[in-house]
């Protein structure tokens, strides 16, 4: 499915467990490593659900939220394609940021940012005052997940990754090898955890065969890694009108 010219999704009709965009099995790595269970589950950027279908289909009884910025996409993918019924999947329109600030503290297991304008994410959805929201939303052994599209040298997937640092108590990052040389524009993983103590493992051995397993290999960069590649990228911060009530 192309938006704008751009590709969003990729479903399989008849097997919503199949994931054709590289970043999403990367995503799937992450969440396999949570408890099993039915997951309740936050989509910033709804697409064709191809993500929100997998949940459903792996993980029953979750219950979900996908929202995106245009209704009239809302509207077709649910005409098109099979999606669970609300309540179980529940479509909104509207943007992200603005949505994530109506949930309620605590009531989320994964939030998922995969949002673009274009071939870039929105600004606002890449600062720290962001992340405080999608950490407010998420429950103590709750993950974050950022689809990041970025080109050499690779500033952006650095700022997020040191802005995610800074707001929660656990960061990695997947890419293809390829990506981390600098040699192309592509989608990097920024996974983030509220509870080093809770929610899946970003540094055990685990994750890291699941991502070495995958059809397009990818590396985990955690630790000493993971803040040798922030280098001194700054962390990403709203501009002060979005502070000024008056702006």
């Amino acid at each position: 499915m192309l938006v704008n010219g751009v590709p969003s999704s990729h479903l399989d009709l008849d097997d919503p467990t199949w994931l054709e965009f590289e970043y999403m099995q990367q995503m799937v790595a992450v969440l396999e490593g949570m408890p099993p269970g039915p997951l309740d589950a936050v989509h910033l950027g709804a697409g064709g659900c191809a993500l929100p279908r997998w949940v459903e289909a792996t993980r029953p009884g979750s219950t979900q939220l996908a929202v995106d910025i245009d209704a009239e996409l809302l509207t077709l993918v649910r005409r098109w394609f099979d999606l669970p019924r609300s309540p179980r999947l529940r479509l909104r329109a509207g943007d992200a940021r603005t949505v994530l600030g109506t949930l309620a503290d605590a009531s989320a297991d994964v939030v998922v940012r995969d949002v673009f304008a274009g071939d870039q994410t929105p600004p606002h959805l890449c600062t720290a005052e962001f992340l405080e929201q999608v950490s407010r939303v998420l429950r103590p052994g709750g993950v974050y997940l950022a689809n990041c599209a970025d080109r050499p040298p690779l500033g952006l997937a650095r700022a997020e990754l040191a802005t995610a640092d800074a707001v929660f108590a656990d960061v990695a990052l997947a890419a293809e090898p390829g990506q981390l040389k600098g040699r192309r524009y592509g989608n990097l993983l920024v996974a983030a955890v509220v509870s080093a103590d809770a929610g899946p493992d970003l540094a055990g051995p685990a994750l890291e065969r699941r991502l070495r397993s995958l059809p397009v290999p990818v590396r985990l960069l955690h630790g000493p890694q993971a803040r040798a590649f922030v280098g001194g990228a700054a962390v990403l911060r709203d501009p002060a009108v979005l502070h000024d009530p008056a702006g």
